[in-house]
């Protein structure tokens, strides 16, 4: 049983952020108010003329199909004349990003192809729309995108995340389904923060309201067993009283249980050594292409070092280069003498999903060796929020998250000097987050994260490594340094590409080495480089408007406008750049 007797409503203008521990049955909730899945008891009510659409955690479309015919047969019934579905589709085009619309989905990157899905149910203009996770897949920009998207959409959602920064955006209401809470599930008006604030009050008062509860039963208990005589004596209310009371002290004791939380304790070796590993000048190709040079850290005790950057970038490929996967290009890495590397893979590929989950937690015996103490499979298993029952489960029958437990409960028993975790926070539920992040804030070794969960970052990274995927990588304090760099790239494109040298107004050049000409050249270089960057944006607006968004023709003519306007300040910077060191 998911969820019983659950009673529950979402207005016009909402903006939901629904939650749960894994497994409390968020999906199938969202399939029912989809009408996707049918109810064992009860009803739902929707109002007649609503348009609910929904968006799955997994994307899935036609074979072959390219972007713009996704798009144009999702309201082919909306409209039925060819010309209104184009200039639906080039609008949705425009709006969401895409360049191409001939591009076959089969040639999209995972978050292109979120990006499509999410498209494809915005287009027919749903009243309500219901999303599952659906930052899974979208690298950080895509995030801040979806941000962007849902904070201006006329519609009202209910979303699925564990994403704490995204549900605090994002939201207007946050709703926990929980067998922990009486009603089944906890709401609250307002942010996500406001909703962890009364929902830590209302846990509180429920465990004091056990306490309080469990002295009652035990005075009443002890008096009626002291007492015979006084038992048969007592008046019928009174006893029925006393079982009642138990009944509903059992009820509480049950939901407080609820709230018991992934027993996650990486285990260090104790090593002290001041340099675990170092690197120095690494630099990676894959595919002709140049993903990152002269990347040079050191890793020691203590050290929490996140990577950054968008999907494709080279965090997996570093990570490889790291641990010893894939040899370098160039550069060298020195290792500490017997270093002991625990690696958490994104891709999941150690697991064999046709395992009983017993043997994913413990291929050998009945029992793990846990700091040196035997613990039985059974006891370890719990310690995951994982049941009795599910031990003969095979893996695929498991939810992601609860597969992630298993990879988290299988580093647990490998001691390391480095832990190594890629993507370790997809499918997790925010209670399991945040004990995972609190055991690697005690780890004392040293610890390389990728994830676009920029709450994690924040509380656990000491630095961060950006990688643009074009061979540059750059240290950040914090994930919000690393964003107010990407905006300031978007305002200027491709200006580290050129490496534009700062302008420092007032400052007298050598023009020594240049000619006459070129002297001028360089002097109103920074003027000539505000004009050019001022026809970008006048590009990026045309993109923007209305008119030009509905004709196909008319947005690739501007996209090839502001393409050429980028190329343009690209080579003026490279200009600037060949003059300055002429005059020098």
């Amino acid at each position: 049983m998911l969820f019983d007797d659950l009673s529950i409503s979402f207005a016009d203008d909402e903006r939901v952020g629904f939650l749960g521990p894994n497994g409390a049955g968020k999906t199938t909730f969202l399939k029912i108010l989809a009408d996707l899945e049918q109810v064992d008891g009860g009803k739902v009510n929707r109002r007649r003329s609503a348009r609910i659409g929904f968006l799955p955690q997994e994307d899935r479309f036609p074979v072959g199909a390219a972007v713009e015919t996704v798009l144009a047969d999702a309201i082919a019934d909306q409209y039925p004349q060819p010309h209104e579905r184009d200039t639906q589709v080039n609008i949705i085009l425009s709006k969401f990003g895409f360049s191409q619309r001939h591009t076959r989905v089969a040639e999209l990157s995972g978050g292109w192809r979120k990006r499509l899905a999410l498209a494809r149910e915005v287009i027919q203009r749903p009243d309500l729309l219901l999303m599952d996770e659906p930052t899974n897949h979208l690298d950080l920009e895509g995030i801040l995108w979806l941000e962007e998207m849902l904070l201006a959409a006329p519609f009202a959602f209910v979303v699925v995340s564990h994403d704490r920064y995204f549900l605090e955006r994002v939201t207007s209401r946050v709703v926990e389904l929980n067998p922990a809470y009486p009603d089944g599930y906890f709401s609250v008006i307002g942010s996500y923060s406001m909703f962890l604030e009364k929902r830590a009050d209302f846990l509180e008062a429920q465990q004091a309201q056990q306490v309080t509860l469990a002295n009652i039963v035990r005075r009443e208990a002890a008096f009626l067993e002291s007492h015979a005589k006084a038992r048969r004596s007592k008046s019928k209310s009174r006893i029925d009283e006393a079982y009642h009371l138990k009944g509903e002290l059992r009820g509480l004791q049950e939901r407080n249980a609820q709230t018991t939380a992934t027993g996650i304790d990486f285990d260090g070796t104790g090593r002290r050594t001041r340099k675990l590993l170092e690197a120095k000048g690494l630099a990676k190709t894959l595919g002709n292409r140049l993903l990152f040079k002269n990347v040079s850290l050191i890793l020691a005790p203590g050290t929490r070092l996140g990577l950054l950057g968008s999907n494709g970038s080279g965090k997996t490929t570093l990570i490889r280069v790291l641990i010893g996967d894939l040899p370098a290009d160039e550069g060298t890495i020195k290792k500490a003498n017997g270093l002991r590397v625990a690696l958490f893979d994104q891709k999941r590929e150690e697991l064999s999903q046709d395992a009983p989950l017993r043997r994913a937690l413990s291929a050998d015996s009945d029992s793990v060796v846990f700091r040196g103490r035997s613990v039985h499979v059974t006891a370890w298993a719990k310690r995951f929020l994982f049941r009795i029952e599910q031990l003969d489960m095979p893996v695929s029958e498991l939810s992601g998250g609860e597969q992630a437990r298993i990879l988290i409960a299988r580093l647990m028993l490998r001691p390391a000097d480095v832990l190594v975790l890629d993507e370790p926070t997809n499918d997790l539920d925010i209670a399991s987050l945040d004990v995972l992040e609190e055991s690697l804030g005690d780890f004392p070794g040293a610890i390389v994260l990728v994830t676009h969960d920029r709450f994690m970052l924040d509380r656990i990274c000491t630095e961060v490594l950006g990688l643009d995927g074009s061979g540059h990588a750059d240290r950040y304090v914090d994930c919000a340094q690393w964003q107010a760099a990407q905006a300031r790239r978007a305002q200027l494109p491709d200006e580290d590409d050129v490496k534009a040298k700062p302008k420092r107004p007032g400052k007298k050049t050598d023009r020594k080495g240049l000619t006459a000409s070129e002297q001028k050249e360089l002097k109103d270089m920074e003027e000539t480089i505000q004009h050019a960057e001022e026809q970008v944006e006048q590009c990026r607006r045309a993109m923007d408007d209305l008119e030009v968004a509905s004709d196909y023709v008319e947005t690739q003519k501007h996209w090839e406008e502001l393409e050429a306007a980028r190329k343009h300040v690209e080579a003026l910077y490279a200009r600037w750049e060949e003059l300055e060191a002429k005059a020098t």
